[in-house]
């Protein structure tokens, strides 16, 4: 791991468990940090003003990680109808027909690695090797909100609509963002996820 200051009252940690990282350091609950923020590659640690950062990043850089990164608990079921706009190309391009590709996104078992791109846009990892495809050439201008999508390594829940170029699989009728609950997102760092096929 890499041990860095972030500004006054931060440290960016790189490291390639940045998942396990994050898990680690909220277990330490230590009181002058703030947040803890995983990303792809990195783990940002903010903590409150004044706080001894030199000795922050000697203790995070020598932290022992745990093997898993889950949180406990029942898996989030996230129903889905498989009729996204770009499934039939998926199976193209995997060599796999329509209805394995289903199969196979339906039967994986997701964490959200981390949030991004926009408010409730999880990063979920665990997608199947067979399905890890490059993102569209020309992404779209309007992704609709509820869109389930795969791009990379990664799978998603399109939390509001907006541009986008991750390849559609399906749609789904739950919110994992809405600004009207607490806390307004359903997805974060560790959280399980599973994907269940329904017919509408």
């Amino acid at each position: 791991m890499r041990v860095r200051r972030a500004g006054d009252a931060a440290l960016l940690i790189e490291t390639e468990a940045p998942h396990r990282l994050h898990a680690a350091v909220r277990e330490l609950a230590r009181p002058d940090v703030v947040d803890v923020v995983p990303g792809a590659g990195t783990v940002l640690v903010t903590t409150r003003p004044g706080t001894d950062l030199r000795y922050l990043g000697s203790l995070l850089g020598d932290l022992p990680l745990p093997e898993a990164y889950e949180t406990g608990g029942e898996p989030l079921r996230v129903p889905v109808v498989y009729d996204g706009e770009d499934l039939d190309e998926v199976a193209s391009i995997t060599g796999l027909s329509s209805e394995e590709v289903i199969e196979r996104h339906a039967s994986g078992d997701y964490v959200v690695a981390y949030l991004g791109f926009a408010p409730g846009f999880g990063y979920l990892s665990g997608l199947d090797e067979r399905l890890q495809v490059p993102r569209r050439d020309s992404p779209r201008t309007s992704v609709p909100s509820g869109s389930v999508a795969i791009a990379g390594p990664y799978g998603a829940i399109y939390p509001s609509s907006s541009p986008g170029g991750w390849r559609l699989l399906g749609r789904t009728t739950l919110k994992p963002w809405d600004p009207e609950r607490d806390p307004p997102s359903l997805l974060r760092p560790g959280v399980r996820v599973r994907f269940d096929r329904v017919t509408r």
